[in-house]
C-alpha cells in the first residue's frame, strides 16, 4: 500500500484538515473531489475548521454533474486565498 493511500485511513479532523490544506495549495477543489480524493465526508465542516484557524478560503457555488451523470445545484468549489500568518518567536 502506498503512503498516500494509507494517509487516507486517518479520518481524524486534524488529519483531514492537513490533507485538505495540502490539496488547496495545489489549486481549487470542489466538494465531490474532496470526498473522492481525500476521504473527507463533510467538506464544509473541514473548511469551517480551516477558516477558524485563520485560512482565507473563497467559496464558489455552481451546478455540477457527478460521476453518475446527475446534475447537482450549488456545489461548492473552494479556493485557498491566504494562509494564517506565521507566529514569530520574540
Amino acid at each position: 500500500m502506498n503512503t498516500r493511500r494509507s494517509n487516507l485511513r486517518d479520518v481524524s479532523a486534524s488529519a483531514q484538515c492537513r490533507r485538505l490544506v495540502e490539496r488547496l495549495r495545489v489549486g481549487s477543489i470542489n466538494s465531490f473531489e474532496i470526498t473522492d480524493e481525500l476521504n473527507i465526508c463533510r467538506p464544509g465542516a473541514r473548511i469551517a475548521d480551516l477558516r477558524a484557524a485563520g485560512y482565507v478560503i473563497h467559496t464558489r457555488l455552481a451546478d455540477l454533474v457527478d460521476a453518475q451523470g446527475f446534475k447537482h445545484p450549488r456545489v461548492a468549489t473552494y479556493t485557498l486565498i491566504a494562509e494564517p500568518a506565521e507566529k514569530v518567536a520574540a
